[in-house]
């Protein structure tokens, strides 16, 4: 079953709320942001690239990293490639000048951001988190990322996400 892209601006329904807000407010959102919907059981990268046709180069995941340091935990959302790992306790920890850094819980992630686990996105997150986007996610024409919630998914490229972002890119991998 191919998707149906269609403007994001035009289905705000099909994302979730700090999603549909920060796509209201952008400047220009234009066609630079598409979204699909999609079975919300196949929301998991691996069982939505398989069953959507989706090659995992051309999907990006979102984390959200908690850095720890004095006492102060703060946040952040770190974007790679389905097919890459992200260097949280060494490349992430560092460039957030932090003594631990680690994957946020899940119940901590969902109530902080107001998105669905599995469907987190760096679009609509509060604007004092750092994203960092991996290098190699630049280079995708188009790349597909959460919408918030697990029944759609958001298309762009990988310069377009940086730009909707603010993201600062830098090589995550392991």
């Amino acid at each position: 079953m191919p998707l149906e892209w269609t403007p994001a601006v035009d289905r705000l329904d099909l994302v979730a709320d700090p999603v549909a807000k920060a796509i209201s407010e952008a400047k220009s959102p234009g066609s630079a942001l598409s979204v699909a919907e999609i079975d919300p059981e196949l929301a998991d990268t691996a069982a939505f690239c398989e069953r959507y046709g989706v090659a995992l180069e051309d999907s990006a995941n979102c984390v959200i990293v908690a850095a720890k340091r004095g006492g102060e935990t703060r946040y952040a959302a770190v974007m790679v490639l389905a097919t890459d790992r992200a260097d949280v306790n060494g490349v992430v920890r560092r460039h957030l000048d932090a003594r631990k850094a680690s994957f946020a819980p899940q119940a901590d992630a969902v109530a902080i951001t107001g998105m669905e686990y599995g469907g987190i996105t760096p679009i609509g997150l509060p604007a004092d988190w750092p994203v960092l986007v991996d290098e190699n996610v630049t280079r995708r024409s188009f790349v597909v990322i959460g919408s918030g919630v697990r029944r759609s998914k958001l298309g762009l490229s990988g310069e377009a996400l940086v730009e909707a972002t603010g993201a600062e890119v830098i090589a995550l991998t392991l």
